[in-house]
Formats: structure tokens, C-alpha cells, sequence
């Protein structure tokens, strides 16, 4: 992000988010991320740093997942949620997923690595961070992208009718308070990650839940397969 430039966002999001761009604390955001990629290696791209609100308007959104941030190692991040590039094995978590998908639909889920065919039906794949030091897992986290991504929940939750938001996993979970669950369907769980997939991530049923409630409520359900 150039300190001297507009932000390149979707113009669909500007006037939901334009009083934070303005903000103290998201020039100073801003700053600090331009630095850190003329000082460091980060990722993903800068050009990957908003894909997630270029793949999925607002009148858009269906479904929130929410992940921590993007992955650190070099060539794995593609600036969508548990996402990366086609060329690269399934991330672990990625797979667990799938894994659940199968077994709730009774399907067989390609195994892609790429989710933009998500992202596309309206499934908002947003990290806490969009930023992340390469091998440095939450490096990001104090750099003010917590404060930027709670008030893009809190918009969704505001503006949207009828989403539902998966949060898997303690972090996850803790940005419940910022969803009015009197309008949206809140689905919890622990994470997919192989640490704790078998906690209770395996069975949640919650693709299911979340295309029975979409359709329910007169959306699209999502092709999960």
C-alpha cells in the first residue's frame, strides 16, 4: 500500500469501509506494510492483499470463514483464506475440510488447493491479517489488521441479511460478539487443522447447516464439491 495512493479495494466496499481508510490507525496500518515490504520479505503479493473483497461483493456474501493469516511459507499464499496456488499440495487444514465436505454431501471433492471457485459464490475468505513476515506465523497481528478486518465483520453483519459465518477454531471464536446472530447463522467449532480436527471440526456439519439456512432464507446454496 502506497502511503501517497487510494486504496485498491473493490469499488463495491469502498463506501462500507471508507471511514476506517480514513482512520488513524489505517494510515498508520498502511505505513507500517509499505515498510515492512521495502524492509522484508512478506506475503502474499501486494497485489493479493485485498483479493478476497475482489473475488466477493458485498450483495455478494453468503458465508464468512474466517482464518488467523496467510500462510508464510514463500509461494503458498494467494491472498484468499486456507487458499493457495494451483500448483502447490493441499494445505493439511485445506484437506480436513474437504475431507468433512465428502463426508456430509456424500461427494468427491476435487482436491485444488485454490478456492476462488468459492470465493466466487460468495463465500468471503478473509484472514485477521492480510499480511504476514515469511516463516513467521502472526507476525502481522499488532500492525492494526485486527482492528481493519473486525470492522469488515461488523459491516458484513450490518449491511448483509442472512450470512453465515463459520468460526473454527479459539481465535475464530472470539469475534462472535461482532455478528448480530438475530439476522446471520453463527456455526462454531474447533479448527480443521490436523492438531485438532478430532476435536470436533470432523461431524460439525456445518456446509450442510450452512446451505440448509441459506436456502431457507431464499440464497443460493454454495457448491461445496
Amino acid at each position: 500500500m502506497d502511503k501517497d495512493q487510494k486504496v485498491k479495494i473493490a469499488p463495491a466496499w469502498e463506501p462500507l469501509l471508507q471511514e476506517e481508510f480514513a482512520q488513524a490507525y489505517f494510515r498508520e496500518l498502511r505505513e507500517k506494510v509499505r515498510m515492512a515490504y521495502l524492509k522484508d520479505r512478506v506475503f502474499p503479493h501486494p497485489s493479493r492483499m485485498f483479493r478476497a473483497f475482489e473475488l466477493c461483493a458485498p450483495k455478494d456474501v453468503r458465508v464468512v470463514i474466517l482464518g488467523q493469516d496467510p500462510y508464510h511459507t514463500p509461494g503458498v499464499a494467494d491472498g484468499l483464506a486456507f487458499s493457495s496456488f494451483f500448483k502447490n499440495p493441499v494445505p493439511p487444514s485445506l484437506e480436513n475440510i474437504y475431507n468433512e465436505i465428502e463426508a456430509e454431501f456424500g461427494c468427491v471433492c476435487p482436491r485444488t488447493p485454490e478456492l476462488t471457485h468459492w470465493a466466487e459464490q460468495g463465500v468471503l475468505l478473509l484472514n485477521a491479517s492480510l499480511t504476514v513476515l515469511a516463516g513467521r506465523a502472526n507476525s502481522h497481528a499488532d500492525l492494526g489488521w485486527h482492528e481493519f478486518t473486525d470492522a469488515v465483520i461488523g459491516v458484513v453483519s450490518r449491511e448483509c441479511d442472512h450470512v453465515v459465518f463459520l468460526l473454527w477454531g479459539n481465535y475464530a471464536r472470539q469475534k462472535r460478539p461482532l455478528i448480530d446472530a438475530s439476522k446471520h447463522l453463527v456455526l462454531e467449532s474447533p479448527h480443521p487443522s490436523p492438531l485438532s480436527a478430532h476435536k470436533g471440526f470432523f461431524g460439525n456439519d456445518h456446509f450442510k447447516k450452512a446451505n440448509e439456512y441459506l436456502e431457507k432464507n431464499g440464497r443460493k446454496s454454495i457448491d461445496w464439491c
